[in-house]
């Protein structure tokens, strides 16, 4: 069994179509087509159907599929760790990060992680809160931002890197505008602006209402930042945004208040998994992060 065959037959299984991948993989179709042969014949069992021009697996093809990925990621990972071994400056780090994080603080560690360190690749990936823990519960990232941390569980290690308030983002002109804190129960009658349900600032802003004793009215929702900021600014509604996503974009026409009461932190750090060890790169990386902000912390 060879790598090749193995690579060759994820391919194929995940576009149905020997043609398709051999035109992806750069290879000829009758290439593809006797490795998957040669395979089976190893294997002593069919893992594809023939349906017309395309091909669809067994059942036991796709028992066989689930485990190649599994095997094909653990080699690729122990491959990158040998060559970051031979030199960690020259690595490639992946790393997931929310919407939250996107505007200020993952462009300003990296920006100053780059600096010494200018060979390194970044591959980055922006996702829901839920999909960063299971990307590095299952090996698709090794590293993920996050804000706020979420309990450390048997699969994932959390590095805590700073915690921030909360803060009321309201239009320019509304009656609390020009006061230099707030109670957050004094927006109980103005309509919010939030994330969509399942993404985390929503629940967090739900619970921080409701413990102010209020179930707050949603009139609109956006997907990222700058489009909860354009609501707001546009007179839409309220909204609660943690204080490093409004260092250097709060919207014109808007406002931020620090809320007095109830107090809203929110812990930021990083996701690490349990069940593998990270490449020196992302060591490096992972140790960096945390030094710089432990050095920020210092003069704020």
């Amino acid at each position: 069994m060879e790598l090749r065959q193995l690579r060759y037959f994820v391919e194929v299984a995940e576009r149905e179509h020997i043609s398709e991948a051999a035109e992806h993989l750069h290879v000829a179709q009758s290439a593809i087509s006797r490795q998957i042969a040669n395979l089976e014949e190893e294997l002593g069992t069919p893992l594809f159907e023939r349906i017309g021009r395309n091909v669809k697996l067994t059942p036991i093809g796709k028992i066989f599929l689930e485990h190649t990925i599994t095997a094909l990621k653990a080699i690729d990972f122990a491959a990158k760790q040998v060559e970051e071994f031979l030199d960690p400056a020259k690595g490639t780090i992946k790393i997931g990060f929310p919407t939250s994080l996107a505007s200020y603080v993952l462009p300003t560690v990296i920006s100053a992680f780059k600096k010494e360190y200018p060979d390194v690749s970044f591959h980055l990936r922006q996702g829901s809160y839920k999909y960063l823990i299971e990307a590095v519960k299952n090996r698709e990232l090794n590293l993920a931002f996050l804000g706020p941390l979420p309990p450390k569980d048997e699969l994932i290690n959390t590095t805590i890197l700073f915690s921030e308030n909360v803060h009321a983002l309201l239009p320019a002109n509304h009656s609390l505008a020009k006061n230099e804190k707030l109670n957050l129960v004094d927006l109980r009658n103005d309509n919010f602006v939030l994330f969509p349900e399942g993404y985390i600032l929503h629940k967090v802003v739900l619970d921080a209402c409701r413990s102010a004793g209020f179930v707050p009215t949603i009139t609109s929702e956006g997907e990222d930042m700058d489009a909860l900021k354009g609501l707001v600014a546009a007179g839409i509604g309220v909204t609660l945004l943690p204080e490093s996503s409004l260092y250097d974009s709060t919207a014109r026409f808007t406002v931020k208040v620090p809320i007095a009461m109830p107090a809203i932190r929110r812990t930021v750090g990083v996701i690490s998994p349990t069940n593998r060890e990270l490449a020196p790169s992302e060591k490096v990386f992972l140790n960096f992060v945390t030094n710089f902000f432990s050095r920020l912390s210092q003069f704020q």
